[in-house]
């Protein structure tokens, strides 16, 4: 039984009547309905209000696009819906999340290392403030997975890093910000990323930490955000082994499943053993992650029944509707299980603003978009300034100037569109463009294997005075590494010259590069490849500003070459 006076709903006895008379006068087809937390619907391509008309959906999920566009669907829905939806977005570094106009903050790292909690607290409220101009009510953050694995091709930036702490006390700020604009938090993605090496998209990974070294940590995290009265966790498709032989010391290998579809992580740890009362959301279901685990047939009842309450995108929508229809209808899916599902639904939306007391959508939405870019973009700036952090410079090679090396060549690495869409965007024109304007010589490094083979020391030496690297190599799901590839054929596109030319090695995507280039003499973490970010980094390496940014990772990656 859910005690909906206790938080995160605290509701009075007159809303939990609301709510249990709502419930009571509802379908199965609309309590079914409420289970789904779909993708957002192209209007290019669907009818809208036909479209929540036959699903009836819970909440669905966009993706940035025009902020006009993004509000006219949001309101065009909600007012098609018979229960006000969630609509949520990735908004993990800023409005960019949301809407195309968005403004990129930074990404969590980025925050975690300028190590001030205000700049934690604006990366919510920016990102809240913007969202809530367009009716977006709802974010899929922060992330509170801990940045343990270097390796991990998918926390990476993502995350505040790897100091438990610190990725609690900026979640909590990050959920102040939120709380500011009305933005329902999603804390993800339990039990928690950033142990294993491998990506869930791709398989169901593990936490692999001992049940002490676990509730320690990532535990420890869960359960101050739950005490604080956060609403809402994701579930990812994440074993953890250590938790659920806990529970069960007579579990066998076969019996252990990830927290997606595990009632021992759900009901009996995050529920039971931390104390959570609110609304339990899958990550992604169509992930390889997810659907290796079982038959989907059987997969979708059993993460109702483990303790989840919604389900979040579907392979064939149609095809999971019916799973779930003919799983209530045959008691695989109990009526009471299903009630208690809607039940914390229905409490979240009244609880959060979302809903009247006559169930009616509350419509915060301005009438006028106004997105304060201008005041947003000047936080950014302010954040690029106090975090791009000088991790080496050995040869002292810092600052440059167009006096010392005035012909540089720059080699821009993890820019091209290839493999599919960059979500960061491009700094090669950035970087180009601006050391220009500070007057240096800029030569864009092409691969032309006749000219690369019959170059020399001697011949570079001849052309260039000074070396820049710039990797933007992101972050992604559905990708097994964030290492650097380089060119084949002798790794020609490295720098392979770099005790013979000055050479400076900037990253604006990904703290761990060193692994691949122990040797570089300077290195430089910018952790976003914003505009903000770009001109930063081109103050700093010119003398016009100092480094303040800290180390939220271990960017040596524990290799002793590195820090030589």
């Amino acid at each position: 039984m859910i005690n909906l006076a206790e938080k995160p709903y605290n509701l009075s006895e007159k809303e939990i009547n609301i709510i249990q008379n709502k419930l009571a006068n509802m379908s199965q087809q609309e309590k079914i309905g409420q289970l789904f937390f779909g993708i957002a619907p192209d209007e290019q391509h669907v009818n809208l209000a036909e479209y929540i008309n036959k699903y009836q959906p819970g909440g669905l999920m966009f993706r940035p696009g025009p902020a006009e566009s993004i509000k006219r669907q949001i309101l065009t829905m909600q007012a098609a819906s018979s229960i006000p939806l969630f609509f949520a977005a990735n908004l993990e570094a800023g409005g960019n999340g949301i809407i195309s106009e968005g403004t990129w903050i930074g990404n969590p790292l980025q925050i975690a290392a300028t190590d001030d909690l205000d700049n934690a607290y604006q990366l919510g409220n920016v990102a809240g403030f913007e969202a809530a101009q367009v009716g977006c009510n709802m974010a899929f953050s922060p992330i509170v997975d801990i940045d343990y694995n270097f390796k991990n091709p998918i926390t990476n930036t993502r995350t505040f890093g790897s100091d438990p702490q610190r990725v609690l006390e900026m979640s909590k700020a990050q959920i102040s910000g939120f709380n500011e604009n009305h933005i329902i938090p999603t804390i993800k993605h339990f039990p928690g990323d950033g142990v294993d090496e491998r990506d869930q998209h791709l398989l169901s990974s593990i936490n692999s930490l001992s049940a002490d070294e676990w509730l320690n940590t990532y535990g420890n995290i869960y359960q101050s955000l739950i005490e604080d009265g956060v609403p809402c966790v994701m579930i990812g498709h994440i074993y953890q082994p250590a938790m659920e032989k806990l529970i069960d010391p007579q579990m066998t290998l076969a019996d252990h499943l990830p927290a997606s579809a595990s009632e021992k992580l759900i009901n009996q740890v995050l529920r039971n053993k931390l104390g959570f009362n609110g609304l339990a959301i899958t990550d992604a279901t169509p992930m390889v992650g997810y659907n290796v685990i079982m038959p989907r047939k059987d997969l979708l009842p059993t993460t109702i029944n483990a303790g989840i309450d919604m389900i979040l995108f579907n392979k064939n929508i149609d095809e999971d509707y019916a799973i779930i229809t003919d799983a209530v209808n045959n008691g695989i899916i109990s009526s009471e299980r299903l009630d208690e599902a809607v039940t914390r639904i229905l409490a979240t939306k009244l609880s959060q603003g979302l809903m009247d007391t006559d169930g009616k959508f509350i419509n915060t939405i301005p009438a006028e978009l106004e997105l304060e870019t201008e005041q947003h973009l000047e936080i950014a700036h302010k954040i690029a300034t106090q975090s791009i952090t000088l991790v080496k410079d050995r040869d002292k090679l810092i600052p440059i100037s167009p006096e010392k090396t005035p012909r540089v060549r720059l080699v821009v690495l993890g820019d091209s569109d290839e493999g599919g869409f960059k979500e960061g965007g491009k700094v090669t024109d950035h970087f180009k463009e601006g050391l220009a304007q500070l007057g240096f010589e800029v030569s864009m490094f092409h691969m032309d294997f006749h000219e690369i083979f019959e170059e020399g020391s001697t011949d570079l030496q001849a052309k260039f005075d000074l070396a820049i690297y710039v990797a933007n190599v992101e972050t992604a799901s559905n990708q097994t590494t964030t290492r650097i590839n380089w060119i084949q054929l002798m790794a020609a596109n490295s720098p392979w010259f770099c005790q013979s030319i000055p050479t400076l090695f900037i990253s604006t995507a990904n703290p761990y590069h060193l692994f691949d280039v122990p040797y570089i003499s300077t290195y430089i973490n910018a952790y976003s490849g914003n505009i903000p970010s770009i001109q930063a980094v081109l103050r700093k390496i010119t003398g016009k500003e100092t480094f303040e940014g800290i180390n939220p990772v271990d960017p040596f990656c524990g290799d002793f070459i590195a820090k030589l």
